[in-house]
């Protein structure tokens, strides 16, 4: 199944981080904070949304980091996704 998202929503799958402290003992997941690190895996068409032109900046297969309680979290196939508004992407991760 194929998500598309309308308007001016992004989906994003977070990505997980092994995390690990300073001795390396490696903490489990409920010791963790949420992962604000995602890979966009469909961007929506933009266009008019509120009375507004919203031009889409983002593309499929980058990683940004996103606001921390943001969004919507689904489950498609098995899968978590998360569906948010491009406006909760804070920046985009360069290599």
């Amino acid at each position: 199944m194929k998500i598309r998202p309308l308007g001016d929503r992004l989906v994003i799958k977070k990505l997980e981080a092994l995390e690990t402290t300073k001795s390396g003992i490696v903490l489990p997941g409920a010791a963790k904070e949420k992962p604000q690190v995602a890979e966009v895996v469909a961007v929506g068409p933009g266009g008019n949304v509120d009375g507004k032109e919203i031009k889409m900046e983002l593309k499929v297969g980058e990683k940004v980091l996103f606001s921390k309680y943001s969004g919507d979290e689904v489950k498609v196939d098995g899968e978590e996704y998360t569906i948010l508004k491009q406006e909760n992407i804070l920046a985009v991760i360069e290599d």
